[in-house]
């Protein structure tokens, strides 16, 4: 009796663990840099081969702007970014095959969202969003 519920315990972690590892919001081949603090998100991804997809990160804006600084290299397909103010309302969405510093419409302060849209996307993705 003691063997089975060792079995048992053993695979529900076991189960656990990969539940887990699957909670990232990475995709295959994707293994971004991400720093995500306070007023300052920054994204870097190399070696993005053909990848479709969106990811998704909440991000802490205490301003009403962000200015974002794109430095991306696209090579096939699209990548795009997206950002959301506090209330879900789009603020920015530009081709990240745009490079240079733009800022987002004015919306509010709060948990803002950042999407990356991969489109059969092969790059090299650097960005920061910093609160404007």
């Amino acid at each position: 009796m003691r063997s089975r519920l060792n079995v048992l315990v053993t695979a529900g972690l076991l189960g656990l663990a990969v539940t887990g590892c699957g909670s990232s919001p990475t995709g295959p081949g994707i293994q971004p840099q991400i720093t995500n603090s306070p007023d300052n998100f920054q994204y870097q991804a190399t070696s993005v081969t053909n990848y479709t997809g969106t990811l998704s990160y909440t991000w802490q804006n205490s301003g009403t702007l962000a200015n974002v600084n794109q430095a991306t290299t696209v090579t096939a397909g699209t990548a795009t970014l997206v950002i959301l103010d506090g209330n879900g309302t789009q603020v920015y969405s530009r081709s990240l095959a745009d490079n240079g510093t733009f800022a987002t419409a004015s919306g509010v302060a709060g948990a803002w969202t950042i999407r990356i849209v991969y489109s059969g996307a092969s790059a090299t993705v650097n960005f920061r969003a910093q609160k404007g």
